[in-house]
């Protein structure tokens, strides 16, 4: 079966998660798959894309494309995809990747894999498993009949693997319709420059048991030891106590990272169906009957006033040894 791979890149870097998509086009397909990159001034992109699977890949730069739009980058992929007549294409379930999928889909009367966190062929059929009822199963999903078979793959999941490879074969995209009917002016970003929970390795999340967001330092000093992401639950969101980007939860950020570490949170089941996958989850509450413990791979009952400090004063300690 033929591959073809959505590459998203932002500020001039290619999106790990499109890297984990990558790598694993290649081990379903045994060989190099083809790629998509659409942006401004990403040719020096391409060697990476090499290494971690991408036989071809088909750039489209151009000055249109160089801040996100639906229509443009949509419309990269559906060239791409004429010229490459793949089987399958894969796009990482990010932001961006939630926005191009179902898109692309549509103009070719699929369906889509939402958000998996298996997959494996079956013939020439995609088969793959997400997971349903806030985390608490997981279906197995096909996409029966349909002409081209679509999955977007969860962040952190799949491994990103790389190796010596030939640098793949660039081939520019013929010009096709952009003209978006809304145009990207500018990007506001964070200037605090935080690392981002989705495709986070480790997270240290903060919950209503901090009490108040005076006591944020003493969560990010656990998180600036760890070298993690912060993420929050949504009752610290909702009273406004941090911003709205490092939610983790159902109506948040979906994460799977290596390490969760969650300090003062009970584990209401919106936050779990966000977190759950969570390779080791670390759990730190007075409470001992908190749901959290329910799925934490290690927990701490005690006070986080004084749990969360002495766990950062002996993360330190052991990266001084």
């Amino acid at each position: 079966m033929k591959f073809l791979v959505f590459i998203e890149q932002r500020d001039g870097k290619v999106r790990k998660a499109s890297l984990e998509a990558l790598s694993l086009a290649r081990r379903l397909a045994g060989g190099p798959v083809a790629a998509v990159l659409a942006g401004q001034g990403v040719g020096g992109l391409v060697k990476d894309l090499g290494r971690h699977g991408a036989g071809v890949v088909y750039v489209a730069d151009r000055a249109e494309l160089a801040l996100y739009s639906s229509q443009g980058y949509v419309g990269a992929l559906d060239a791409a995809a004429r010229k490459e007549s793949p089987g399958a294409v894969l796009v990482a379930a990010t932001s961006m990747g939630k926005d191009v999928a179902p898109r692309f889909a549509a103009r070719h009367d699929s369906g889509v894999l939402a958000d998996v966190m298996d997959l494996h062929l079956e013939g020439d059929r995609l088969v793959g498993s997400r997971p349903v009822y806030s985390g608490k199963a997981r279906a197995e999903v096909d996409c029966g009949a349909s002409p081209i078979q679509i999955a977007t793959t969860r962040p952190n999941v799949f491994p990103a693997e790389a190796q010596e490879a030939a640098e793949p074969r660039v081939e520019a995209l013929e010009p096709f319709e952009v003209s978006p009917r809304a145009r990207v002016v500018r990007v506001e970003a964070s200037e605090t420059k935080e690392i981002d929970v989705a495709e986070a390795d480790v997270i240290v999340s903060g919950g209503r048991g901090i009490k108040g967001p005076e006591n944020w330092p003493m969560v990010r000093d656990l998180q600036e030891a760890l070298g993690a992401a912060l993420g929050a639950s949504r009752a610290v969101v909702d009273a406004g106590w941090i911003d709205h980007q490092h939610q983790v939860g159902q109506t948040g950020k979906v994460v799977s990272p290596t390490l969760y570490v969650a300090a003062g949170i009970s584990g209401a089941i919106q936050h779990l169906a966000g977190m759950g996958t969570s390779k080791v989850i670390v759990a730190l509450n007075k409470d001992p009957e908190a749901p959290i413990f329910q799925v934490a791979t290690y927990g701490i009952v005690g006070d986080i006033f004084q749990t969360v400090p002495e766990l950062a004063k002996a993360v330190r300690a052991a990266k001084a040894e």
